[in-house]
């Protein structure tokens, strides 16, 4: 049993009002919502602070929890749902956000499921290969380095790990490992997790789960049974999703 969550504001500096735009017929955040139940998850609730989002949500028949204006990030916005709904501290809580229409049902799944059959994991998410030299320089892709259990030890924008021997454009490509931004936690670590300030690590690479990782919290980093389709930032994005959605949709 697992709860999913997806944070969804109306403010967007490139595509004001997304969760509220057309693809294929519905609306983003419809997409999103029927992806997040159909991975099995006894509650999916969208989280928002914009009155015209919960109206459209409770349109399709979906559930809302309005929660403050004045979140920081997405996370806090979730630790605001678990303290609302009074959920146990060992709940497991996935947030898929509100812009990945593509996100698989079997990514969900698997992100709920890692916390599930494992204890001593306080957070999960996930990660796949990169695929060129150009990726591993790209400060907009993060890179994870993990232990032998798939535990991560350090998330970065930079190249990671850095190979001294190895010029950049022959990187040992199978070693590197690009982070997928879908995330499961307990709700204790979700209420934890917004009490703590941003830390060192935090601030420099603007990368919030350092702040996880900087109070000793464990994330588990498993590769991704199936990758996210792209999210929508833009008017372009918005366009290229509706084809792939179309494309599907063909017999």
């Amino acid at each position: 049993m697992f709860k999913v969550v997806i944070p969804s504001r109306y403010a967007s500096s490139r595509l004001p009002g997304k969760p509220l735009r057309l693809i294929a017929g519905k609306l983003m955040i419809q997409h999103v919502v029927l992806q997040a139940q159909a991975s099995g998850a006894d509650e999916v609730i969208v989280a928002t602070d914009d009155q015209r989002i919960a109206e459209a949500v409770e349109g399709f028949g979906a559930a809302v929890c309005m929660t403050a204006s004045d979140h920081e990030s997405g996370t806090d916005r979730l630790a605001e749902v678990c303290i609302q709904r009074a959920w146990a501290d060992d709940a497991v809580v996935v947030n898929v956000q509100g812009d990945e229409p593509l996100m698989p049902v079997a990514a969900i799944r698997q992100a709920a499921d890692m916390l599930l059959v494992d204890s001593s994991a306080d957070i999960s998410t996930l990660c796949a290969s990169i695929e060129s030299a150009a990726e591993i320089q790209d400060p907009n892709i993060v890179k994870v380095v993990r232990n032998a259990d798939n535990r991560a030890l350090y998330f970065s924008r930079a190249p990671i790990p850095f190979e001294r021997d190895v010029e950049n454009s022959n990187w040992s490509l199978g070693l590197v490992r690009r982070h997928i931004g879908l995330y499961g936690y307990r709700a204790g670590v979700l209420k934890r997790f917004s009490e703590l300030a941003p830390c060192e690590l935090e601030l420099r690479e603007k990368l919030e789960q350092l702040r996880a990782m900087w109070h000793g919290m464990v994330i588990q980093c498993n590769d991704a049974v199936e990758l996210p389709g792209p999210g929508v930032d833009t008017e372009q994005d918005l366009q290229k999703v509706e084809l792939l959605m179309q494309l599907n949709q063909q017999p």
